[in-house]
Formats: C-alpha cells, sequence, structure tokens
C-alpha cells in the first residue's frame, strides 16, 4: 500500500522523503513557495555514499516510483495525508503560516511524526516521570503545540547526519553520517501499523542491488530517541564556544574525559526517566563517529550566524535534570555559554 506523507522542512526532511519515495510512498515537502517551485521544476537530489563505494550517489526524485510534491504551508490540505514528519527546526513552527498548518493538522488528529532533535511538547507528555508544562521555557514558542493530543505524536532520533551544500541550490541534500532513524511506536495500533510499514518497504530498498544506507527502525521503547540527547550536549552543542565555534570532533575529542562523563549522567537522566539497557548508544560507539564530524553542528553555526533562536535541547535537558534531582554543573556549563550567545545576538 503506498501512503501519502506530508514532511514540514524541504531540508532534512528531504533526506527522509527521499528514502519514501524509493519504497514507492508519496511525499508533499512543505516550504518556502520559491524553493517549493525549484523543487516542483527539478526535484531534489540527496547524495549518499552506499557501503563500498568511494563516492556519494545522487539519489534524484524524479527516478523513483514515489510522487513528489512540494508547496508553501497555506496550501496544504491536510486531507490528503496519512501521516505527518515534522522536519523543522523548532523555531520556525512559530511562524503564522505555520503555526496556522499545525492547528489544521492537530484538528485532524494525524500522526505525526517528529524528526526534529526538539521533542514536541506533546510528546514529552507521554512520558510519565516529566512534567511537560513546566518546560515551556525551552520552546520559541511552546502554544503552538497546545492543540495537538499527545497520542497522535511521536519521536523520532535524527541520528543520520545531513547538510546543504553552500554552491549547490536548495533541492540538493549531502549526507555525511548515513546512520538511521530511530522511532518511539505511537499510542494507537492503527498508527504503529503505518509506521511499521514505512519501516519495513524503507528496509527493502535496494538500488543497483545494493542496499541503501539510512533505514526507519522503530521502537516499543519511547526512550530510544531520547539517546540522542547525550550525543547533542557531549557534541552539538558543544560546539558552541564564548568566542566562536569548534567542529564536533573537537567539541568531543578535546577533553574525552569530560565528554565521557557529559554523555554518561545524560544516559543517567534518560534511565532514570525509565529507559532500559540498550535503548542508548554506548559512548565509544559515539566517540568514534565524531571522529568523522569535521564541522560545527548546525545549532553552532545558528549561534555564529547571529540567528536570536535556535533549537534548546540543552536547556530542555537542563530543566528535566533540574525536575528530577539530577542537576549538574556540566550541563549548566553548556547551556549557560549558549544562553551568553543568544543574548549577544539578540542584543545586536
Amino acid at each position: 500500500m503506498a501512503y501519502r506523507i506530508l514532511i514540514l522542512g524541504a531540508s532534512y526532511g528531504s533526506l527522509l522523503g527521499t528514502k519514501l519515495l524509493m519504497a514507492g510512498h508519496d511525499v508533499n515537502l512543505v516550504c518556502r513557495a520559491a524553493t517549493a517551485d525549484l523543487i516542483n521544476a527539478e526535484g531534489t537530489d540527496v547524495r549518499i555514499k552506499l557501503r563500498g563505494e568511494e563516492s556519494h550517489r545522487a539519489i534524484l526524485s524524479g527516478d523513483q516510483p514515489g510522487k513528489l510534491d512540494a508547496c508553501p504551508p497555506s496550501d496544504v490540505d491536510v486531507s490528503k495525508y496519512d501521516m505527518v514528519a515534522l522536519a523543522m527546526a523548532e523555531p520556525q513552527y512559530g511562524f503564522d503560516d505555520i503555526r496556522d498548518l499545525l492547528s489544521r493538522i492537530a484538528a485532524a488528529k494525524l500522526p505525526c511524526l517528529s524528526i526534529m532533535n526538539m521533542p514536541p511538547l506533546p510528546y514529552l507528555k507521554r512520558i510519565p516521570g516529566i512534567n511537560a508544562d513546566a518546560l515551556t521555557a525551552a520552546y520559541t514558542d511552546a502554544d503552538v503545540w497546545a492543540d495537538f493530543e499527545p497520542a497522535t505524536v511521536t519521536l523520532c532520533s535524527p541520528d543520520p547526519q545531513a547538510f546543504r551544500l553552500p554552491d549547490e541550490k536548495a533541492n540538493v541534500l549531502f549526507v555525511g553520517l548515513p546512520t538511521n532513524f530511530k522511532a518511539a511506536e505511537f499510542d494507537d495500533a492503527a498508527h504503529n501499523q503505518v509506521l511499521r510499514d514505512l519501516e519495513a518497504d524503507i528496509s527493502a530498498v535496494t538500488l543497483d542491488g545494493n542496499d541503501v544506507p539510512v533505514k526507519l527502525r522503530v521502537y516499543s521503547s519511547l526512550f530510544v530517541p531520547f539517546a540522542k540527547w547525550s550525543m547533542l550536549l557531549t557534541g552539538n552543542y558543544r560546539c558552541v564556544q564564548s568566542d566562536g565555534v569548534r567542529p564536533i570532533r573537537d567539541a568531543v575529542h578535546s577533553d574525552l574525559d569530560l565528554s565521557e562523563k557529559i554523555y554518561s549522567h545524560i544516559d543517567a537522566i534518560v534511565a532514570k526517566l525509565g529507559a532500559q539497557d540498550g535503548d542508548g548508544v554506548p559512548f565509544e560507539k559515539y566517540a568514534a563517529a565524531a571522529n568523522g564530524l569535521l564541522k560545527p553542528s548546525s545549532v553552532a553555526r545558528a549561534v555564529d550566524g547571529g540567528q536570536k533562536d535556535i533549537e534548546r535541547v540543552d536547556l530542555l535537558v537542563k530543566l528535566i535534570s533540574d525536575q528530577i534531582g539530577m542537576a549538574s554543573p556540566m550541563i549548566s556549563d553548556v547551556s549557560s555559554i549558549v544562553d551568553a550567545r543568544i543574548a549577544e545576538n539578540r542584543a545586536k
């Protein structure tokens, strides 16, 4: 069965979109009008390196069995879709046209799979040990999530690393680390059937007889997506420095002992919330992967570029750690640097 998937965000969202197109499903990317015109005219170009190959392959949307469309938020008819993927950065959901679209998605009770680093507030309401109402300070505009029923929202850890190339058009995405999307189940069996079907269909895709990296993996545990928190606070947010930014590799490996302490403490926070052995990723595996991450994180680049609002997973984890009695100076130090840099940007 071919599903129709609405993806909010045409940059990182085009990676999941391409995997769905290759599996025979139809995708609509929601983006700015100019980007939508480009995608509708030329399609998308996602570049992935297959196992054992020296260079990246260009996987073009027009060559896939699924159909791709793109449009601005105001043109979306939510009645056409079986599932929504949330692939924009958290601050973008406060824009008027996106806020309106979110309201219509919530009213339609469409199942939403978030591939943001920042979990939507309705998802956190599914976690018994968290007081989600006390976490709104970590969100740019927490009210945009008010109409969603928690049962319709799930979270997927966006482990694959991908970015736009500065010398290419906005419809080109380069995959630097082709790991898997790791999604928690919904509360609803029918929604989970869609997830499981997508998982199986993506897994079955080959290219010239070769396996294609970046799978969708579905887990019964609500805590598997939280494994990304340790990575983000050990690497991505520590790319932000008081006087600039640094690559993820340097953030992790310049003081490996401290990095392991931060990583382990955040793993312990998630364990206290209810995670089991096997829900997370061992530090050694993350540290090895970080050796290949030679650019500053996207959040660091946003801060260094003068952005006044960014995704604040660091602040979210700090607030949760305070709630459950696991506050740590290591987390506070990371958030304090980010706070100061954001304050500088807002003062300009």
